[in-house]
């Protein structure tokens, strides 16, 4: 369901005692009705990195000292190569070092990354304490931040380490696009696009018919964007908490994409980046198994391709891919499971012969 009063827009997550809105608007962090209604404490944790820190953490620390009496910031190091062990342990030692009890809200101000090790941290601290979500980047606004996953890295795969732990609330503030960079902008219009493939061709028209205004970061068309991506996500979650069955089609692109991401080494390319190449290629092995047909993939193709995005896997060896997709959470048994197209607007989880997936890799990583 989606309501909005003068400034912000609604989106709620429905998930019974775990329900929590998703606020969309302008001037949000700076707001101190942003903040009220959350769970009282005598402290408050925002948990930040070093890019987003100078831009936004003052404003935030400002906002919340009208409802917190005590506010401090831990600042982690950004990048998705930092997503790990020892990293998540600073925001341990911030909090033990401060005393944090059990009622001590954490906030996670940045992108993804900041977004899954502080809702990870919140898990783990004294077995769960409440936090939010303040996601500053697009791809976190329109997916990451929205759901309750929550995660760090492991060497061997993405993401393998974490829990469900649902925010109180998930504040997208536009504003804080403005200042992306055009690669972080790119990375997030990946996310946006996989929806329509999904679930929803309307959008995905929309989309091709407004890249532009969203690339020129049009706040109507970003309002738009990331409202309908909170919806389409919301819808999915409310259905699939714990990804045992439909939520699975959010992974759209990403069986393709983490293997990337590993193959790399994480952070080489952003997880967008990924993700977008990852959706040239699923759609080329849903094509290739009958499913859709060869205008749907060249579509595809042609919009992550405008979106900025790559389109051309690196030239890891198909060997390598399948090796890493074998680590994906869906695989079962050691059987790779890809999100496929199963016409366009509907997507099915299913595996595919080793051979083709192979083809389709050689294919789509001949550069």
């Amino acid at each position: 369901m989606t309501t909005s009063n003068h400034n912000r827009v609604e989106v709620a997550i429905d998930l019974g005692e775990r329900s929590y809105p998703i606020w969309i608007g302008q001037q949000l962090i700076s707001n101190p009705n942003t903040w009220t209604g959350l769970p009282k404490a005598a402290a408050a944790l925002i948990v930040t990195n070093s890019t987003v820190a100078p831009l936004y953490a003052q404003r935030l620390q400002s906002a919340l000292t009208a409802v917190y009496p005590k506010v401090h910031t831990v600042v982690l190091p950004d990048g998705e190569d930092h997503k790990d062990w020892a990293t998540l342990n600073l925001i341990f030692d911030e909090l033990l070092g401060q005393g944090a009890d059990r009622k001590t809200v954490l906030f996670a101000l940045g992108g993804g990354v900041v977004g899954d090790m502080t809702g990870f941290a919140a898990a783990c601290y004294m077995r769960g304490v409440p936090f939010v979500q303040v996601p500053t980047t697009l791809l976190s606004q329109v997916d990451s931040s929205v759901g309750g996953k929550t995660a760090i890295n492991h060497p061997i795969g993405k993401n393998m380490i974490g829990a469900f732990y649902q925010p109180q609330r998930v504040v997208c503030d536009l504003d804080t696009l403005q200042t992306l960079p055009e690669r972080e902008m790119s990375a997030g219009l990946a996310e946006i696009i996989k929806y329509g493939p999904i679930a929803d061709m309307a959008f995905l028209d929309w989309i091709d018919a407004n890249l532009d205004a969203l690339l020129a970061r049009d706040p109507k068309a970003l309002a738009h964007a990331v409202k309908r991506s909170c919806e389409i996500k919301a819808w999915v979650v409310a259905q699939d908490e714990r990804e045992g069955g439909i939520r699975a089609i959010l992974n759209f692109g990403h069986t393709f994409g983490h293997a990337i991401e590993a193959g790399l080494g994480f952070g080489v390319w952003l997880h967008g980046e990924a993700v977008g190449c990852g959706m040239v290629m699923a759609s080329r092995l849903s094509q290739r198994l009958g499913l859709v047909d060869e205008a749907f993939v060249s579509r595809l193709t042609a919009l992550v391709d405008r979106a900025g995005l790559p389109t051309a896997g690196p030239k890891l060896g198909a060997d390598e891919y399948l090796q890493h997709m074998r680590v994906d959470k869906k695989a079962e048994a050691g059987e790779i499971k890809f999100v496929l197209i199963d016409q366009p607007g509907k997507a099915t989880v299913r595996g595919a012969p080793d051979a083709l997936v192979a083809q389709v890799i050689d294919d789509c990583c001949a550069q």
